[in-house]
């Protein structure tokens, strides 16, 4: 029985054929992403912006979709209610300000009225609050660690390879960074540690794609020296091609079965990881190989000192142009 291959074994696909359109339509996101996060903004959720933390513990097993209509009904604006331990046992978080006694006070009174009126024998557990201090010290450490995971990334990719690809690399993260956060800023998704988490998932992801079609044009180009670099690109991502393929689309499958059937607590989550992924592969195949193609890399870009040196003394031979420190 033969193995089901899904790319073929001599796959020749001129990919830079269609890089001034990836072009396009990668600023074209970048742009309209750009504009969202401006105009628009993100929805923060209560790690962020501060909020109430109330555990609940029913009698019963409870709807959970029930139970989120009536704690927005409140008048707190959007909560995230999600299951935790038993499923008898809920955690209820509401964007209601921490550090304000009155406000906090109030919401869980409604909160622990709604509840008793509700679903009898039900009880509040503990209240927890996340003052707007220390939502914002979150914020920023966040922010930290994704600027500092890039950074990482480039410097990486800049001392493996070369500062070329350090560049690509880099340019296409921060599209795939840019362009994912564009999509919460769209569909104003709740923005929270969760989604930072995938972000940083994201880059990590990203990275390894990049460094496996990178590394084998390296490969090339030490291989063949006199190939341009637009068909060694193709050659590259063509040999490389059945790994991301196979990698992306299994990723890519269990994600969207997480989107689709998995728990509400992990849908930002799975769908900004899902959405990562599709746009990191198409930015390891376009946006970090045009790059390199802006830069006019070749064969000689890479060359040592000392290679360069023996080359321009072949060409001196060839041409009959001896110095005198090559003369015995």
């Amino acid at each position: 029985m033969r193995p089901l291959k899904l790319v073929p074994d001599n796959v020749n696909i001129d990919w830079m054929r269609w890089r001034h359109i990836a072009t396009a339509i990668t600023v074209a996101m970048v742009v309209v992403s750009i504009t969202l996060l401006v105009m628009r903004g993100l929805n923060f959720g209560i790690d962020f912006v501060g909020g109430q933390n109330i555990r609940v513990t029913f009698s019963q097993q409870v709807d959970i979709d029930s139970l989120r209509m009536r704690v927005d009904s409140l008048g707190y604006g959007e909560s995230t209610v999600q299951q935790f331990g038993s499923a008898r046992e809920v955690a209820i978080r509401m964007p209601v300000p921490g550090d304000d006694p009155e406000a906090t006070a109030r919401a869980v009174a409604q909160v622990r009225a709604m509840v008793e009126t509700n679903y009898p024998g039900a009880h509040i557990a503990s209240v927890e609050a996340v003052s707007g201090k220390v939502s914002g010290e979150l914020f920023q450490k966040g922010a930290m660690a994704l600027g500092f995971a890039m950074l990482a990334v480039a410097i990486y990719i800049w001392f493996r390879f070369e500062w070329q690809f350090g560049v690509g690399a880099l340019l296409a993260l921060a599209q795939d960074m840019i362009v994912t956060l564009g999509f919460f800023a769209a569909t104003q998704l709740e923005f929270n540690l969760n989604t930072v988490a995938a972000l940083l998932t994201i880059i990590g992801y990203s990275l390894n794609d990049k460094i496996v079609i990178f590394d084998r044009v390296r490969e090339n180009l030490r291989k063949y020296r006199k190939m341009e670099i637009i068909p060694l690109l193709n050659l590259s991502i063509n040999e490389t091609l059945a790994r991301t393929v196979m990698t992306s689309l299994t990723l890519i499958t269990a994600l969207a079965a997480l989107v689709i059937l998995g728990p509400d607590v992990i849908f930002g989550f799975s769908l900004a990881m899902l959405l990562g992924i599709a746009i990191g592969t198409w930015s390891s195949m376009f946006v970090g190989n045009g790059i390199l193609i802006q830069f006019k890399v070749g064969p000689g870009s890479f060359k040592s000192e000392e290679e360069k040196a023996a080359e321009a003394k072949e060409q001196a031979k060839a041409t009959g142009q001896v110095s005198f420190k090559d003369m015995p």
